[in-house]
């Protein structure tokens, strides 16, 4: 798979024949080939040109926006190549079908919490002192409720209450009470784990983004979250699976290597907390690291990049929207 380029600094992003110009701030020029290049994070102020929409229009490449505190902007997503109208119509019905769309909505909430419950267990193996048995036990009575939810709204519940019981065991697993979430707030987050949770979730649903569009799925016509005209969605409801694997463990290794300290978060203007500049630099760094780490694909022998599992994960869903092959969602081997 190609590169994803990181911009965190005030820079000037150009068109240079079929070559990305990158001039940061009083740094020399650098010169990227724009075929080695799949996805593009601003997390600093940019000027771009129609002249470079336009060759990332040609070659697809799609740019994430993070705004000044590192909370997601938007993403200029290219006219979809692989457009069907076909797929689109189908999409569509599919959602517009309470059952199947139930059905659908409910694997996605029943494979998050499966990999929740996994990544209790994978830490409770190795910190044998932390009792998590109260918090697996709720899990698995939620995702036992789920298949027999009437509506969405019913399982959206269930999925949220699960998440709730779920943050528990982070304040169990973190001894440094500078890193405790206490309680999930998301807007603004209120603390540094609040913050860490939503800059890590929000680099998820960036990087699902990215690899949906490589598919022929319209990101706007989601199952679990209700499709809406101001956002795209599809994105959170695949996100929902990954996030304990890519999200929750990372944060983990994060606290647990003492690579960030509380001096690397600050206040924003709205009160809430956010990571400094240099702590965000620090947190993709080794998001992409992670992303670029292999698994052993499930049902195969193949090793797989975080990327293309992601992307495997979303071709599943097109093949039960579009030939009926029963959706069943990944599961981590913890």
């Amino acid at each position: 798979m190609r590169k994803t380029l990181y911009i965190f600094s005030s820079s000037t992003l150009k068109r240079k024949d079929n070559t990305l110009l990158i001039q940061v701030k009083n740094k020399d020029i650098q010169y990227l080939p724009v075929e080695s290049v799949e996805e593009i994070f601003v997390m600093g102020n940019i000027e771009i040109n129609k002249s470079l929409l336009e060759l990332l229009t040609e070659k697809g490449i799609v740019v994430h926006f993070f705004d000044y505190y590192g909370s997601y902007s938007g993403t200029y997503y290219p006219p979809e190549s692989k457009n069907s109208g076909q797929v689109f119509l189908s999409q569509a019905a599919f959602c517009l079908n309470e059952h199947k769309r139930h059905e659908l909505a409910a694997a996605f909430v029943i494979g998050g919490i499966r990999n929740m419950i996994g990544l209790i267990s994978y830490y409770q193996r190795r910190h044998k002192s932390i009792y998590s048995q109260d918090i697996a036990e709720y899990l698995r009575f939620c995702m036992a409720q789920a298949p027999g939810t009437y509506d969405i709204n019913s399982l959206m519940g269930i999925e949220g209450t699960a998440r709730s019981k779920y943050y528990e065991f982070f304040d169990r697993l973190i001894t440094d009470e500078n890193f405790k979430i206490i309680r999930r707030i998301r807007r603004p987050p209120n603390n540094i784990m609040n913050a860490l949770i939503s800059f890590i979730n929000s680099m998820c649903y960036a990087e699902t983004l990215t690899q949906i569009y490589h598919t022929h799925l319209d990101p706007r016509i989601s199952f679990l979250h209700s499709p809406s005209d101001r956002r795209i969605s599809l994105n959170l409801d695949v996100s929902e699976i990954f996030k304990p694997a890519l999200v929750d463990r990372l944060i983990f290794f994060l606290v647990n290597k003492r690579m960030l300290k509380p001096s690397d978060f600050e206040s924003g203007k709205d009160g809430g907390v956010y990571a400094s500049h240099d702590a965000r630099k620090i947190i993709a760094e080794a998001w992409e690291k992670s992303l670029r780490g292999t698994i052993t694909y499930p049902g195969t022998n193949q090793k797989m990049g975080w990327r293309r599992v992601i992307r495997s994960e979303v071709f599943k869903v097109q093949r039960f929207i579009i030939e009926g092959v029963r959706y069943v969602p990944f599961l981590f081997d913890w």
